[in-house]
């Protein structure tokens, strides 16, 4: 049977009105109906919210899950670019909301954060297929309401894991396709049964990648357990995943991307990323009484791993190893090596919140209490030369810890038949420190302590049944992130930033047609960027500027043109800028020239984003799809300087499906994904490391080329 299953290929179809947000469920429904709604209720944003954000369903998201990385999944939602390390969405995947990054965008799984503790980022590639085991998705655009972790400064994602079934099933999806890609995927629940249900996944992921050498071995799972009561519920989920990557970070030189553009830097044959991550929710709800619903979780996050390199003529007393001698006085300083640079850290707290609604008035009161310590330390594994140290040399070590707590109160006021008041205000105690040693013997040395307060106001007014008219401002404020502290100049501590973020817009929905169109700006103070300057070691360091903004504007919106086609886009113009920006640029004899530059783009900031999903469905079950991305100019740095930019691009794929109804099956899909079909060569993110060599300002530009022309087949049998 098991040969059977894994013989089989699998994919299923889609993006669907991927811009229209679905109805969410008022606090009202959720207490008539226990169920686990309530779960992710209090970090989400109603149908009536004055913010932006994008509901995704389940079935949208089976549609376009092949198997590639969630970013990969969301891909059409508006403001929202992507990227790939590996050039087909498998392995180090990347997003970006407005042009901010991923440490500027918190993600909950379940109302209880993802994101890195120290850096704030979100790395997918530790939750692999992580969208087979999602229910729906909520993204928020720019602050938007209070959640759990860092600030959300360019939007918030928050995954609800699947939700109870009441009747038995079994899915089996393989997929196969371009660059050695394959998946394969069970899943499995029990249904309801005497108040209790079950439910189960496990998928292996792998890929070549596009990029050479750029391979995946992912492996993940997910498991839960519920008891339904009338007034209660009770769950316990665990998931996680295991990730052996091989590194493709380095990025292609621009001189090769011409005639080489899959070139990948690293040979050396383990040159992987080593990384397991394994996740512990218990969830508990009670219906106190028709107007009051009670929740709370506790958590614990438990990651572990390396990456091993090769680092030829390395100096050896920067490993604190003692110099070889050979012969009479022949010393030797210098060696190649292999080293394993790790991460051992443990993450768990509780959420909880109270949910009232009672005519008028929706209350929620909330927060969270989280702890990290995280370990970082290398080890020496192999030396070409230096062959008595022991075994598994450690060379350096340092540990963060990290207590973050969180209290918010949001509250929806029906002022008047038509008008909606919207206060939420949070308040956010963190305190971090760290102390020993890093890599090239850098201290690490800092105890900081950050009280942030973070408003929200907005009012929504009805204008009809089926249009509203809303406006916000909300302040966040995050503190900066782990390489901030370890890489700043000695006794520099880098200050915390703060976002202003006003929002005004209208939403329309009717039976056959939603649009929605949101305006924007969003001023940042202190934020911490690139500026070319390095520290005393030669790293680059991030400093604060003091005044930036995003302005923009976004359409998105659906429309149902026929019974057979369907039509869904979205379109994001912006301006993003730094004020002031002083761009530090070093010589051959490391001397440090300051540029001054006024009014500059923010880097991968483009200035248009689009996408289109266009469905026809010429018969009963069969659907095909033409899904469009476009992508402005984006530059590398803050400068604006244009041999230091991404070319715009635009990219079409197609998504061809068809499900039957056979006999003893729900159904059993076949989806075919044609990336890229018109073969376009263009790269999504690149790095740049500018410098002075002759008097002239030069530029090492580096890119991550997206595949070209490739596919994904799926086949999806449930049961």
């Amino acid at each position: 049977m098991l040969k059977f299953i894994f013989t089989l290929c699998g994919i299923t179809l889609g993006l669907h009105v991927f811009a229209q947000n679905e109805p969410h469920r008022s606090a009202a429904d959720t207490v008539k109906q226990l169920s686990d709604e309530v779960v992710v209720y209090a970090t989400r944003a109603s149908e009536k919210s004055p913010t932006a954000f994008s509901n995704i369903s389940k079935t949208v998201i089976q549609k376009q899950n092949f198997g590639q990385d969630l970013p990969f999944v969301l891909n059409w939602t508006p403001s929202l670019v992507t990227t790939s390390d590996a050039g087909a969405g498998i392995g180090y995947t990347g997003i970006r909301i407005r042009g901010s990054d991923a440490t500027r965008i918190n993600v909950t799984i379940n109302g209880i954060v993802l994101n890195d503790a120290e850096e704030q980022g979100v790395y997918w590639v530790d939750v692999p297929d992580i969208a087979t085991s999602t229910q729906n998705i909520q993204i928020q655009r720019g602050v938007g309401t209070s959640t759990n972790g860092s600030g959300a400064f360019g939007g918030s994602i928050n995954l609800q894991t699947n939700t109870r079934k009441d009747s038995p099933y079994a899915d089996i999806i393989n997929s196969f396709g371009s660059f050695g890609t394959h998946r394969h995927t069970v899943g499995f629940g029990t249904g309801l049964n005497h108040k209790f249900a079950f439910d189960g996944r496990l998928s292996l992921i792998g890929s070549d990648g596009y990029i050479d050498r750029a391979t995946s071995d992912l492996k993940s799972y997910y498991l839960s357990g519920g008891y339904y009561g009338n007034k209660t519920m009770i769950k316990a989920i665990v998931f996680g995943g295991k990730e052996i990557t091989y590194q493709s970070w380095y990025g292609v030189p621009q001189d090769s991307l011409a005639t080489h553009r899959t070139y990948n830097y690293y040979t050396y044959k383990n040159q992987i990323d080593n990384y397991a991550q394994d996740h512990y929710q218990l969830h508990f709800s009670h219906r106190a009484s028709d107007h009051l619903t009670a929740n709370a979780a506790l958590h614990y996050t438990y990651g572990r791993g390396y990456y091993e390199e090769y680092q030829p003529a390395q100096n050896l007393a920067a490993y604190h190893i003692a110099y070889p001698v050979f012969g009479a006085n022949d010393t030797v300083k210098t060696s190649g090596l292999v080293r394993r640079l790790w991460l051992d850290n443990h993450f768990y707290g509780m959420t909880w919140s109270l949910n009232y609604e009672k005519e008028k008035w929706n209350s929620i009161l909330g927060g969270a209490y989280n702890q990290y310590s995280g370990d970082h330390f290398g080890e020496v594994v192999w030396a070409q030369v230096a062959t008595t140290i022991p075994p598994f040399y450690r060379y350096y070590f340092n540990n963060g810890k990290k207590e973050d707590f969180n209290v918010f109160w949001k509250n929806n006021i029906q002022l008047h038949e038509k008008l909606l008041a919207f206060v939420d205000v949070q308040y956010r105690r963190v305190d971090y420190k760290a102390l020993g040693t890093e890599d090239a013997g850098v201290n690490v040395n800092f105890d900081v302590h950050y009280n942030f307060f973070n408003p929200k106001i907005g009012m929504t007014y009805t204008l009809k049944e089926d249009q509203q008219l809303y406006a916000s401002y909300c302040v966040g404020n995050r503190e900066p992130v782990r390489s901030d502290f370890v890489q700043a100049q000695p006794g520099n501590i880098p200050k915390h930033e703060t976002l202003n973020d006003f929002e005004a817009g209208w939403r329309m929905r009717k039976s056959k047609i939603a649009l929605n169109v949101n305006a924007y700006y969003m001023d940042y103070k202190n934020q911490l960027v690139l500026t070319g300057k390095l520290n005393n070691v030669g790293a680059p360091i991030r400093e604060n500027v003091a005044d930036s903004y995003r302005a923009g504007i976004e359409v998105d919106g659906g429309i149902q043109i026929s019974q057979h086609f369907t039509w869904n886009a979205n379109l994001t113009l912006s301006q993003n800028r730094v004020k002031n920006f002083t761009e530090v640029l070093y010589d051959a004899s490391g001397n440090a020239n300051n540029i001054a530059h006024a009014n500059m783009n923010i880097a991968f900031s483009p200035w248009a984003i689009a996408g289109s999903v266009f469905l026809y469905k010429p018969f009963k079950n069969a659907e095909i799809g033409l899904l469009t991305k476009y992508v402005g100019l984006q530059y590398l740095d803050n400068t604006s300087n244009r041999s230091r930019a991404i070319d715009p691009y635009l990219v079409n794929d197609w998504r061809l499906s068809y499900v039957f109804k056979p006999t003893g099956m729900r159904e059993l899909s076949v989806s075919l994904l044609l990336n890229n079909f018109m073969n376009v060569k263009y790269s999504s993110n690149g790095n740049t490391y500018p410098y002075i060599s002759g008097g002239q300002i030069l530029s090492a530009n580096y890119y991550y080329p997206q595949a070209t022309r490739n596919f994904l087949l799926m086949v999806a049998m449930r049961f």
